[in-house]
């Protein structure tokens, strides 16, 4: 089935985030002929279309077969790398020369063994041992495990000790003994039950549990400086900062996992996004995030069973894996025969759902930016009935006016009023006000003045009221507004809302209990938007009135200086630090020799010191 795309490959680059992931692309066949990995989607995949002598033949040839550019978004650039991999044995992409064979990124064993060996391997083997990794370079790799051997003295021979060998004295102490780096198992030097503990030390390293470790060397550090051993606490010093710069395993391949399949849901009013992600051999081989039409009665149980069936017949993935992870129960299990449903609380199986979770949220954000900018009056119209239903309003909220207080220790209070119309700041509509009847630091009595004084002058002029009036505070500042509004008499006309702190939590008029937004919807980052920008816009008044007053304060305190004289000299040195080391002939020559040393002495008066 050829992709039905509407966009070019340039055009679809450009809307590409600027996240580390894997991006795929697609020829008019529908099948994936590169895949390639990008610290920024974005600007690596815009790189194949721009003009430039440095690209070879195969990549030209590569780039006039491009239909369809597929991404996947992941949280590093070493997860990129390893799903980079995954995709590539799997998918087996034409113009992909790297990767395609049998070797894979390497990984630490812990050896199912009496006296267990901690080795480096690329086989994943079920024999019992446990698997850490897999590390994004064998340098990387390498540098675990030299830190590991550094820190905890473990056998490196493939000597079979068991029981019997040791008790009989089969075997000797080798050169690692007396070097310090084993403590001889193998001659009965060590106990089995010290040495599981030393292995216990290892893995919980690898698991990324580094307490016991921590308190291993803080323990032999202590003791080392104890003893005077200054140089060797040392060692437990640098051996502690290297633990701290340890970083864990990534969820991109598990060697805990085989096969699964992972299916996440998000719904908003009329569609749905179901992420499906497939996992083959503990490797992620496949995301793909669906859209579904929701009917009027469409439960989200039903809309993920028809994402997992939709994924089964549609996609040419092939059955199912016999477990799958889903964040609740589908409408139905009966039509997945021989499938184990799971709804995970911990553990990488959790992992592996956020990540289908957070893929879908990406899908659906890229949708939605597209949608406003193929058809910004379909998105505004989606967007304003998004936020009428979030809300609870009566209307949607075409019209918005936000107001701020600003003040230092009560000096200077300003208030702010930003003008949003269809979801966008309308800046030619912004007011500042200065607070006038409020002497100190009383933001409610500040709201209260504000308020007042913006409708009361739309009522006189017959102005247009707006459709959501928000303020920023808490109850108290949501008090004074309503006590205004119901002054005024259009407490019933326009809706008022509070923000408190917490930017989700939303106060209504008479109801003492908060309303949360949700954290993943559009209606929050726009009400988001509007208290930053009412914000930005009280600050920097704020901040230009206090520099004002200050210089006109500073200068009009020289006596004999006026108004005029002042204009004269900062426009000419601009500050009043320039104006205070001027020489006095280059003021004289502006202002006279008389208000010169006035202004002179004005300012040697005040670097007098204090006696």
């Amino acid at each position: 089935m050829e992709p039905q795309i509407t966009r070019s490959p340039k055009e679809q680059a450009a809307l590409l985030p600027l996240s580390p992931g894997v991006y795929q692309f697609v020829d008019r066949t529908g099948t994936v002929i590169y895949v390639g990995k990008a610290k920024s989607l974005r600007k690596r995949v815009g790189s194949y279309f721009v003009q430039s002598k440095e690209h070879s033949a195969k990549v030209r040839v590569l780039v006039k077969q491009i239909v369809e550019i597929r991404h996947i978004v992941v949280g590093s650039e070493t997860d990129a790398l390893l799903l980079e991999n995954s995709l590539i044995k799997s998918l087996q992409p034409r113009y992909n020369i790297l990767l395609k064979d049998d070797k894979t990124y390497p990984w630490i064993v812990v050896r199912n063994e009496p006296f267990a060996r901690v080795q480096s391997t690329r086989q994943i083997k079920r024999d019992g041992s446990q698997y850490f990794g897999p590390y994004g370079s064998i340098s990387m790799q390498r540098s675990v495990l030299e830190f590991i051997r550094e820190v905890i003295p473990l056998r490196t021979c493939s000597l079979n000790l068991t029981a019997e060998a040791i008790a009989r004295g089969k075997y000797g102490v080798c050169l690692q003994y007396h070097l310090g780096n084993c403590k001889g198992p193998c001659v009965g030097a060590q106990s089995p039950e010290e040495y599981r503990a030393d292995i216990e030390l290892v893995t919980s390293i690898l698991k990324g549990d580094l307490r016991p470790v921590r308190q291993h060397l803080e323990r032999q550090m202590s003791e080392a400086a104890e003893a005077l051993k200054f140089e060797e606490a040392h060692r437990y010093k640098q051996r502690l900062d290297a633990l701290d710069n340890y970083s864990g395993r990534s969820v991109i391949v598990s060697a805990k996992i085989g096969d699964l399949d992972i299916f996440s849901l998000l719904q908003d009013e009329d569609t749905a996004y179901c992420n499906f992600v497939r996992l083959r051999h503990g490797s992620i081989v496949g995301v793909q995030t669906m859209r579904l039409a929701v009917g009027i009665e469409s439960t989200p149980e039903e809309l993920l069973t028809l994402g997992i069936q939709y994924a089964v017949d549609a996609l040419g993935g092939g059955e199912l894996a016999r477990e799958v992870v889903v964040p609740f129960l589908p409408s139905t299990t009966l039509l997945f025969d021989g499938v184990v449903f799971t709804i995970p609380k911990r553990g990488e199986k959790l992992e592996l759902l956020q990540f289908s979770e957070k893929s879908a949220r990406i899908y659906r954000a890229e949708q939605l930016k597209n949608l406003e900018i193929k058809n910004p009056d379909r998105h505004t119209d989606r967007l304003m009935a998004a936020m009428q239903r979030e809300l609870r309003l009566d209307r949607e909220p075409r019209h918005i006016e936000c107001f701020d207080n600003s003040n230092l220790q009560g000096t200077h209070p300003v208030a702010s009023c930003v003008v949003f119309r269809n979801g966008k700041p309308s800046r030619k509509e912004y007011r500042h006000f200065n607070v006038k009847t409020v002497v100190g630091p009383d933001d409610f009595a500040s709201m209260r003045e504000i308020v007042y004084r913006r409708y009361s002058r739309l009522l006189e002029e017959g102005a247009e009221l707006p459709d959501l009036v928000i303020v920023d505070g808490g109850k108290g500042q949501l008090s004074s507004a309503y006590a205004i509004f119901c002054e005024l008499g259009i407490a019933d006309r326009v809706p008022l809302v509070g923000l408190a702190k917490r930017i989700e939590e939303v106060f209504y008029p008479n109801d003492p209990m908060p309303y949360y937004l949700s954290r993943t919807g559009e209606p929050l980052k726009v009400v988001c938007h509007i208290r930053d920008e009412a914000h930005r816009f009280g600050i920097t008044f704020h901040r230009q009135k206090r520099s004002r007053d200050f210089i006109h304060s500073e200068l009009e305190l020289i006596e004999g200086i006026g108004t005029k004289t002042i204009t004269t000299l900062l426009k000419h040195f601009r500050t009043v630090s320039k104006v205070k080391t001027a020489p006095r002939e280059e003021l004289a020559a502006l202002i006279g020799p008389a208000k010169a040393q006035k202004v002179k002495a004005h300012f040697a008066k005040g670097e007098e010191p204090t006696p």
